[in-house]
């Protein structure tokens, strides 16, 4: 990737860490309800593998962290917004919310409150694409804690049989809400854990987005080469707790300060300025951009927006 097409990655991440940010802050004035769980710290993850993907023809399907992922793959930010106000413009018309962002149009498949429950559904649409005789593949973001569930075991032993072409993103963050993977799980190293499926699977820094997106090259071409499945671990970490209700009392201060001074935004920023193809002043006035575009349309959008119709209550449930 060129220097200069980094500049708008960098853009694009910084972007993902201020719009979550006002996420906070909406969430402490009310203004979101529900649960709402943020990816600051976790950006150079969703950035890198998509670029290596193709976002909005390759599906995409996640867990409840799902903001950034559904920008990623082309999602207008102001529908974001508008469904965590809950209203009727927003991308499910208010009625998912945080933890559910859906856009259809845009092959994001969905962020999923269910522990475990995206593993099968990508394994699904892999399986769709393959008979079909597509060449889009399936991307599955999914967390380390995850991993323990049946359902992961499951869909990894049927996807090498199937030789499906869907590609696991593991952004091991460490923690399952507030426990630590060391009191959790046996395998800490959860690319070893495929093995026993006989998938390819590798390994990576997840704070630097040159690394990322560097391995996640390599494991899109595998899957879209039809070679089988592939699972990508990304070590990586979460600058706040697991979701809004979390005081994360439970981590040790230390750990998170070592963790900070490796923000992934901060280490794509001193290559750029190394490499004198970005300045201090084009970064702030970058930032600046970004947050007028959040303050006067993005969320003035969601804030003007129509409340869903009472009356509308039953239209969209299944049974």
């Amino acid at each position: 990737m060129e220097l200069a097409e980094k500049k708008r990655v960098l853009r694009d991440m910084l972007f993902a860490r201020r719009f979550e940010e006002r996420c906070y802050q909406d969430y402490v004035q009310r203004k979101i309800g529900g649960f709402l769980h943020l990816y600051p710290g976790q950006e150079a993850c969703a950035q890198g593998v998509m670029e290596a993907a193709r976002p909005g023809f390759d599906y995409v399907i996640t867990g409840y962290r799902d903001h950034v992922h559904a920008i990623r793959c082309g999602t207008d930010p102001k529908h974001i917004m508008a469904e965590l106000y809950g209203k009727e413009t927003g991308c499910c018309k208010g009625r998912g919310g945080s933890m559910h962002i859906f856009d259809v149009e845009h092959h994001f498949m969905g962020g999923y409150a269910l522990v475990g429950g995206p593993f099968p559904l990508a394994a699904g649409m892999a399986k769709a694409i393959q008979l079909k005789g597509g060449s889009e593949i399936v991307i599955c973001f999914l967390g380390d804690a995850a991993n323990n569930q049946g359902s992961f075991h499951e869909t990894m032993n049927m996807c090498s049989l199937w030789k499906l072409p869907v590609l696991f993103v593991c952004e091991n963050n460490l923690y399952g809400i507030g426990t630590s993977i060391y009191r959790s799980t046996a395998v800490i190293d959860q690319y070893k854990r495929l093995s026993s499926s006989n998938i390819e699977s590798d390994v990576c820094d997840g704070q630097d987005f040159d690394i990322v997106y560097e391995h996640a090259k390599k494991a899109v071409e595998y899957v879209r080469s039809r070679k089988g499945p592939y699972f990508l671990e990304l070590k990586t970490y979460r600058f706040r707790g697991h979701s809004m209700s979390d005081s994360n009392a439970y981590r040790d201060k230390t750990e998170e300060e070592s963790w900070k001074k490796r923000d992934p935004l901060n280490i794509l920023y001193e290559k750029l300025v190394h490499e004198k193809v970005l300045t201090a002043k084009e970064y702030a006035a970058m930032d600046q951009e970004i947050m007028s575009y959040i303050d006067n349309e993005v969320v003035p959008f969601a804030n003007e927006s129509p409340e869903p119709n009472p009356e509308e209550l039953e239209q969209y449930v299944l049974a």
